[in-house]
């Protein structure tokens, strides 16, 4: 440290994304890391092949390697999200999501599951996870509960320690930080599973004793397992934004809990301390933050904090503490000494990932998660020599059971295609059935021409992550009942009907319940679909394979508003407690259950502002004449609308909340204003979009409409960034959605709502008409 310059130590506190730091650039500042974010790829590509990232890892190494050192050369440290295995890889094994493992009670296969995703991240090259997840969640509207291993302490301490020896190797051995393992990192510090009504990013109110004894409870034991890593949250916890907050970060974390790691930020995080910007915050490093995670504020954030370190705003020796915790890590990690990624071991052997004896690891915690909730008559387990039906749109899919946080950020728009080493559960159950005789036809809708002797029907939640999964209420599904009409139809016909249900978190689903005879509670099992026939099917000889093994570990609700929902908290009255799990020696019948649901919340806060068309309460959707509006049909009645600008002067189409929005966090989170158009006919003269918060931020995107094939329906995509940069205050948003133009236009338009964009036409520079 003595022979490194003020300049090269501020550099190791940053950490850019690598869609937009070059090699160049890393070579020109000397950063100390780098992360490739939720959907950051080499060359922007997602889907690129496992050697373009071993490729993009050697070509950033050597750029800081190469770099003009006032002392010793500084190697660099990637990080990732691999956070159910290496995720972001195609063709890598997919481990269940953290509340499947969590039901599972087994700290050794955890430990496993630790060794199997450093092996494969070191394949690519990449040196750091961001993993584990110690959330204890508390509400399951929370977007991220399904990142949780429990709503109870207990599990999350039993396997905190235990996934950070798997990824990292036991300390005190020559295993410790050595070939095929990865730096572990304990994440989000701390209180991010317990914000008020699951809002993510938001204010946990809980009491201090709370904070260190529930949602502390998985640090102690990391960090005894020598974890070397540990990332703020964004929630605030006593009274404090965590990126900000001294008496956790400095006092608790590294003075009661001895941390001599580096505590690294989350995603832009320090900018939401107060008096902070993405690009400045001194008060962050004060309070005890290591290592800016600045993935698109790198080079202003950079700036701002040498010239607060030289003007004296941030001590010289709070300074070098920073530095000194992340040169602690990158020895301890033999990163001085290992060489280029590319040479170091079990680099480039691409066989590894997805290799048998790995998803032999992930099939098996496939079995042990699963949780049976009901099982009438005892219809399970079936004969493999049954005439099978299997249904649903989470059949085979096997994006849908693998969740967010797989290739993409949100797990969205991928195809079977796009895991060549993996099974849909339709797989996994048509090898099990035709190696003994049966048969298995995959039919989605529920169609046959031969009456099956049992149907399955595979559904649930659509992949997401982050805030974009929050929810108002736990009812599965509250708008479309697809699933529940094809249950009800397939048992109407007197078909026995197994319900195998994929979801991130616990859900009201009583009207689901009573539609099945038996009910598999699956959550997110990841590439091994074939898992789930190991335990649903008895073998040929006619006997039991697997028995169910999982314990549910969050309360399963019995109505959609009985949320928040812990073991030991007053008036607990679960459908199914915590710890609830049949097996197959259990009788697992169930009374009829009162599907009776309370009104839904509609305040516009899930981000959906026109669908189905519907605004919500106390929204208005207005044209300014003479441009007028109706309502059409799109996929249902008046479920859209048709809006005529006349050309006749400047005419809007305007949505105005009922308060202001605060999208600051979807703005951070790099979200989108998405909608779906049908041009009709036009434009004939410039269209802006634009959100206002007192002033509109506009934006043309007349090119883009003209560019639509007439009477298809496209979906458009602004990032909120754009608007943000043209002026918009997110924090007030008064209208989301203000569509102008002066000429003559016919466009219909449905769905709007703020979500992740991973088509490809998120952007801020469309040509102009």
């Amino acid at each position: 440290m003595a022979r490194m310059s003020v300049d090269e130590k501020v550099a190791q506190t940053i950490q850019p994304d690598i869609s937009t730091v070059t090699p160049a650039d890393v070579k020109k500042y000397k950063f100390g890391s780098i992360l490739a974010g939720g959907n950051s790829s080499p060359g922007g590509n997602e889907k690129a092949p496992a050697p373009e990232w071993l490729k993009l890892a050697d070509d950033m190494w050597k750029a800081a390697d190469s770099a003009s050192w006032s002392g010793d050369k500084i190697p660099l440290m990637w990080g990732i999200d691999a956070v159910h295995g290496h995720g972001n890889i195609v063709g890598a094994t997919l481990f269940p999501q953290n509340i499947g493992l969590g039901a599972m009670r087994n700290p050794e296969l955890i430990r496993k599951i630790g060794e199997v995703t450093a092996r494969e991240m070191t394949v690519t090259g990449i040196d750091w996870d961001f993993s584990p997840t110690l959330a204890v969640v508390r509400d399951d509207r929370w977007g991220r509960t399904y990142e949780g291993f429990a709503e109870d302490p207990e599990v999350v301490r039993s396997y905190a320690g235990k996934m950070v020896e798997g990824l990292q190797g036991t300390p005190g051995t020559k295993d410790f930080l050595g070939a095929g393992r990865v730096i572990a990192t304990a994440k989000h510090f701390v209180g991010d599973g317990g914000t008020a009504n699951g809002k993510d990013q938001g204010d946990n109110l809980s009491s201090a004793a709370d904070i260190r004894d529930i949602h502390g409870a998985g640090y102690p034991p990391a960090i005894e397992a020598g974890v070397q890593a540990v990332m703020a949250s964004y929630s605030t916890a006593l009274g404090q934004k965590m990126h900000g907050n001294a008496g956790l970060l400095t006092g608790a974390l590294k003075g009661d809990m001895a941390f001599n790691g580096l505590v690294v930020g989350d995603w832009n995080g320090h900018g939401q301390v107060p008096g902070c910007r993405n690009t400045s915050c001194a008060a962050s490093m004060n309070a005890g933050l290591d290592m800016f995670m600045a993935p698109d504020s790198w080079k202003d954030l950079y700036d701002s904090t040498l010239a607060q370190v030289k003007s004296g705003q941030i001590p010289m020796a709070r300074l070098d503490d920073a530095v000194r915790r992340i040169l602690r890590v990158k020895l301890r990690a033999g990163l001085f000494e290992k060489g280029a990624p590319s040479t170091r071991p079990l680099a480039g052997q691409f066989a590894l990932l997805g290799s048998a004896e790995h998803r032999a690891v992930a099939r098996q915690a496939v079995r042990e998660s699963l949780v049976l909730l009901k099982n009438q008559g005892q219809i399970l387990p079936l004969s493999p020599k049954a005439r099978v039906l299997v249904a649903g749109d989470g059949a085979d899919n096997i994006s849908k059971q693998s969740g967010g946080w797989t290739i993409t950020w949100q797990g969205s728009d991928l195809t079977n295609a796009d895991f060549p080493k993996a099974d849909s559960i339709f797989a996994g159950i048509r090898e099990a059935v035709t190696a003994s005789g049966g048969t298995a036809t995959l039919s989605v809708d529920g169609a046959y021409s031969q009456k099956p002797d049992v149907a399955i029907v595979v559904f649930g939640e659509n992949p997401y992550a982050e805030m974009v999964g929050d929810r108002p209420t736990l009812e599965y599904s509250p708008t479309d009942k697809q699933d529940l009409e094809l249950l009800r139809k397939l048992k109407s016909a007197g078909i026995p009907t197994v319900a195998v249900f994929l979801s991130g978190r616990a859900m009201w689903v009583n009207p689901e319940l009573n539609a099945s005879d038996a009910f598999v509670a699956a959550f997110l099992p990841g590439s091994e679909g074939a898992g789930i026939a190991d335990v649903l099917f008895k073998d040929g000889a006619g006997k039991t394979r697997y028995d169910f093994r999982g314990r549910l570990s969050y309360s399963w609700p019995k109505r959609a508003d009985q949320t928040p929902l812990n073991r030991g908290q007053a008036g607990y009255d679960p459908l199914f407690a915590y710890g609830y799990g049949l097996t197959y020696a259990d009788r697992g019948d169930l009374p009829k259950l009162s599907e009776v649901k309370p009104p839904r919340p509609d305040d516009g806060s899930d981000g959906i502002f026109f669908a189905r068309g519907t605004l919500p309460a106390g929204w208005t959707m207005s044209a300014t004449a003479p441009a007028t509006v109706r309502g059409i049909d799109r996929r249902n009645q008046e479920d859209a609308r048709i809006v005529n600008f006349t050309g006749a002067g400047m005419q809007s189409l305007r949505l105005t909340a009922a308060r202001p929005l605060d999208l600051s966090r979807e703005t951070n989170a790099q979200l989108s204003l998405m909608f779906d158009i049908r041009r009709e006919s036009g434009p004939s003269a410039e269209v802006t979009l634009a959100m206002a918060s007192g002033t509109a931020a506009a934006l043309p995107i007349g090119g883009r409409i003209a560019a639509a094939p007439v009477g298809q329906w496209q979906t458009i995509s602004v990032p909120l960034g754009c608007f943000q940069r043209a002026g918009l205050d997110v924090t007030k948003v008064s209208q989301p959605f203000v569509l102008s133009t002066g000429g003559a236009l016919r466009l219909s338009i449905s769905d709007i709502r703020i979500a992740s964009s991973t088509g490809g036409q998120a952007t801020c520079a469309w040509p102009k008409l």
